[in-house]
């Protein structure tokens, strides 16, 4: 049976719970988003009309630590219909599937083209998928994310988050003082933002100069 033939039954099966189990209406929508955002996840491993088989990994695992994605959700909100696709994403990276999980924050910056959300989200999965690096094409991403909400924290939170992890703490710190700068103070994810600048500057301030 093929992937498209497999959608389609599990799509019939999942209407038909819905009604026989008396879910209300109001629900439905979410889950037909649920189903929608499966089926573009599967399309963009490039091979939506053949039979199934074991997904391999592109490249090792990316690490996609609870405590960033709760931030990040503290942030940019969870429950959303663009906040949707980095959770797909977030999945495939952890699996290794670096293409994929970058492709499928791209294509919801294709349907949303103003989200904060994706566009942030697509420099961190750019920086990712190069490696770990800070590439011309995750700045661009972090850049337009900056462009849309000059004053909301994400964009240099996660652009300094993508620095320090590539080993450059002196640019990462910068964006990450910005961020904090930008936080409202009673925000829920300031202290987070300040605990990292702080263990930062002390790890820093550890380093031989030069």
């Amino acid at each position: 049976m093929s992937g498209w033939m497999m959608m389609v039954l599990l799509g019939g099966v999942a209407a038909a719970s819905l009604w026989l189990g008396g879910v209300a209406r109001s629900l439905w929508t979410m889950v037909g988003a649920a189903l929608m955002l499966g089926a573009a996840g599967y399309a963009a491993q490039e091979h939506a009309g053949l039979g199934g088989h074991p997904v391999r990994p592109d490249r090792d695992p990316v690490a996609v630590y609870p405590q960033v994605t709760e931030l990040r959700d503290q942030m940019l909100g969870r429950f959303s219909g663009d906040g949707a696709y980095l959770i797909a994403s977030d999945a495939l990276m952890r699996s290794g599937s670096r293409d994929s999980g970058t492709r499928i924050v791209l294509m919801g910056a294709n349907a949303y083209p103003r989200s904060l959300t994706l566009w942030t989200g697509l420099g961190t999965a750019l920086a990712q998928h190069d490696g770990g690096v800070v590439s011309p094409a995750a700045k661009l991403a972090f850049d337009q994310a900056t462009r849309l909400a000059p004053e909301h924290p994400a964009p240099p939170f996660f652009e300094g988050l993508a620095y320090v992890q590539s080993g450059d703490f002196r640019n990462g710190r910068r964006y990450w003082a910005r961020a904090l700068a930008l936080s409202p103070q009673n925000a829920p994810y300031r202290a987070g933002i300040a605990l990292r600048l702080a263990t930062l500057d002390a790890m820093m301030a550890r380093m031989p100069a030069g």
